[in-house]
């Protein structure tokens, strides 16, 4: 359990960064980037494996580019979901799920969240 917390932790501290560097992002406070963290693990965890199955004709064809544009809906969704949330455009919501990717993994390297740790 606190694994999941220290990487929703992690997450919203890679939001709220995103939001700094990035124009289209827009954060209110911190409780909505933990919202957002919260919102973007639950449609990564429950949503994200339903589009996946449903979209692989065609993630087949664009040799999983098409990934790309189911992490873009995704950050979407999210935004439409938590209000003080707000990703203007594709391309920033697909800069944002790149950064926030990239910025939460550094971060959970750092605090050692590693599942594949023994303890």
């Amino acid at each position: 359990m606190g694994k999941f917390f220290a990487k929703t932790i992690a997450t919203a501290l890679a939001v709220l960064f995103a939001a700094y560097v990035l124009k289209g992002v827009t954060v209110d406070s911190t409780v909505t980037a933990l919202l957002v963290a919260l919102v973007l693990g639950l449609l990564n965890s429950f949503i994200k494996p339903i589009l996946i199955i449903l979209t692989i004709p065609i993630t087949i064809i664009t040799l999983g580019l098409f990934l790309l544009v189911i992490n873009i809906i995704i950050v979407k969704w999210a935004s439409e979901i938590v209000p003080g949330f707000v990703v203007t455009g594709w391309f920033t919501a697909l800069i944002f799920s790149l950064v926030v990717s990239f910025i939460s993994s550094i971060i959970e390297a750092i605090i050692g969240t590693d599942q594949h740790k023994k303890s």
